[in-house]
């Protein structure tokens, strides 16, 4: 037991040490020496929440979103942080689901964090982009329906209604990672849409809209 006591604390202060370390590259921009220290951090201690939450960011920068995720719900959900936290990690995991085109998916997150801190106007925003992205996809899925009946001959309308829908299947086995150029896409309409999700948003100032993870 003696040994076992003096023991913990070097092992904590080792993992803290390299928590330290990446959160030093983290602000240097150096996001994949950041990663690589807080996987050491991990090493040390593997329920470490504060190394796994820094390396879903330090990952989410790298644009690895699905990996990102991965972290931020080894956390979510926990009663072992403050609900501050808790939300920022919901923030977050909304925000790595949005990049991965699961618009529907981030709006829960986005909700879930929002009932932990309803104050938070960067949530908010978000949330109320992602709708106004959600309802843009179901306005363009109806469009492109009508027009795919407008350009079929009546035979081909007639057959497609007496065949059995067999694309849902299909579609449920097709990767929903995104592509880099619709990534920036989806970053550009976080930083820089004005219209209807910033009146939705509450007119949230410029600064506040430019953050991509929350930091712990």
């Amino acid at each position: 037991m003696v040994i076992s006591c003096m023991t913990f604390p070097v092992v904590a202060q080792e993992e803290n040490a390299y928590i330290r370390e990446g959160n030093r590259h983290y602000k240097s921009n150096k996001f994949t020496e950041a990663e690589i220290a807080y996987r050491k951090g991990l090493l040390k201690n593997s329920k470490s929440l504060e190394a796994t939450y820094n390396l879903g960011n330090a990952l989410f920068k790298q644009e690895k979103y699905a990996e990102a995720l991965e972290q931020y719900q080894k956390i979510v959900p926990t009663d072992k942080i403050p609900k501050e936290k808790l939300a920022s990690a919901l923030h977050n995991t909304g925000n790595a689901l949005l990049m991965q085109q699961k618009v529907a998916e981030s709006i829960e997150a986005y909700k879930n964090s929002l009932k932990l801190n309803p104050k938070d106007d960067e949530t908010r925003y978000n949330l109320a982009l992602a709708q106004y992205l959600l309802k843009n996809q179901e306005n363009n899925k109806d469009q492109n329906n009508k027009e795919e009946e407008k350009e079929q001959p009546e035979e081909d309308k007639k057959e497609k209604q007496n065949k059995p829908d067999e694309s849902k299947p299909q579609e449920q086995n097709q990767p929903r990672d995104m592509s880099k150029d619709k990534a920036e896409q989806i970053l550009q309409a976080l930083m820089q849409d004005e219209d209807d999700t910033m009146e939705k948003a509450k007119k949230m100032p410029p600064s506040s809209r430019r953050s991509v993870e929350k930091d712990w």
